[in-house]
C-alpha cells in the first residue's frame, strides 16, 4: 500500500496499547495517520505504543477508557477527536475472551463480554459518526471473529458478542450511509491459547487449508485496505483465517 496514504487522517484504535490493536495503530501510522489508541488496564504498554507511533513521524495520544461504560467511552471519543482535531477512522478492535464451560459462566464472565465486545463499539462508532460526518464522512472496522461465525462450544459469551458485532456491523452500514462506512473483520486463528502444547499447535495448523495461521500484521493490512479509498465497500465481514471457515 502506497506509503503516507493517510497523511492528514485521525484514526482512533481501541484496545491499541498491544497484540492485534498495536499492529493495526503502527500500521497506520506507518501509512501517515495521527493515531489515538484507547486501553483499559495496559498504560504501560499503550506509552510504548505511542513512541513507536511517534517514530513514523505521526502525532498519537493515549486515553484509558471502560468501554462497558457508556459516559467514559463517549468521553473518550470525544477526547480522542480533540486531540486528533478530528476523527476519520475508527477500529474497533478492543475484546475480551474467556473461555468457560456453559456451567462455569458468570453474570460478570457474560457482562464483560457483552459489554467490552458489542456495546462498547456501539458506543464508540456512534460518538465517534458525529465527528465523522463534521469532516465529510469515514471510515468504521469493527474486530469480530471466527467465533462470530462459527459456534464455540467453549465461548458462549464471546461467540455470542461477537455474533452480535457483526450485526451491528450491517446496521451501522445502513444507519450511517452515505456518510460513512462500516466492515468488519473476522480472524481466524492469530495466537494460540497460552495452554496449547506445541502437538496441539500442529493438529490445529494442519486442519488449515493454507496450513499456517495468521500474524497481527494480516488483520492490520486489511483494516488499512477497508480504511483506504475502498469507496464501493460497506456492511461486509471479511473472513482471515486460511479457509478454515471453509470446513
Amino acid at each position: 500500500m502506497t506509503d503516507k496514504l493517510f497523511n492528514g487522517k485521525k484514526a482512533l484504535v481501541t484496545g491499541g496499547a498491544k497484540n492485534m490493536g498495536k499492529a493495526i495503530s503502527i500500521e497506520l501510522a506507518r501509512l501517515g495517520a495521527d493515531v489515538a489508541i484507547s486501553f483499559c488496564n495496559s498504560e504501560n504498554d499503550a506509552r510504548g505504543t505511542v513512541e513507536e507511533i511517534k517514530r513514523h513521524g505521526s502525532f498519537s495520544v493515549h486515553l484509558k477508557a471502560d468501554l462497558r461504560n457508556r459516559v467514559e467511552t463517549e468521553k473518550m471519543v470525544e477526547k480522542a477527536a480533540d486531540a486528533l482535531g478530528g476523527l476519520d477512522f475508527l477500529v474497533n478492535n478492543a475484546g475480551i475472551f474467556q473461555p468457560a464451560k456453559i456451567n462455569e459462566i458468570t453474570e460478570e464472565m457474560w457482562e464483560n463480554a457483552l459489554g467490552t465486545n458489542l456495546t462498547g463499539p456501539f458506543y464508540c462508532a456512534r460518538k465517534a459518526a458525529e465527528f465523522m460526518k463534521q469532516r465529510g464522512g469515514g471510515r468504521i472496522v469493527n474486530i469480530a471473529s471466527l467465533g462470530g461465525i462459527k459456534a464455540w462450544q467453549s465461548s458462549v459469551p464471546y461467540c455470542s458478542s461477537k455474533a452480535g458485532l457483526i450485526m451491528l456491523t450491517k446496521c451501522l452500514a445502513l444507519a450511517l450511509a452515505p456518510d460513512i462506512q462500516v466492515n468488519a473483520i473476522a480472524p481466524g486463528m492469530i495466537t494460540f491459547p497460552p495452554s496449547y502444547s506445541d502437538e496441539q499447535k500442529e493438529t490445529f495448523i494442519k486442519k488449515i487449508p493454507l496450513k499456517k495461521k495468521g500474524t497481527f500484521n494480516d488483520i492490520a493490512r486489511l483494516a488499512a485496505f477497508l480504511l483506504s479509498d475502498s469507496d464501493f465497500i460497506t456492511g461486509q465481514v471479511i473472513t482471515v483465517d486460511g479457509g478454515q471457515d471453509l470446513k
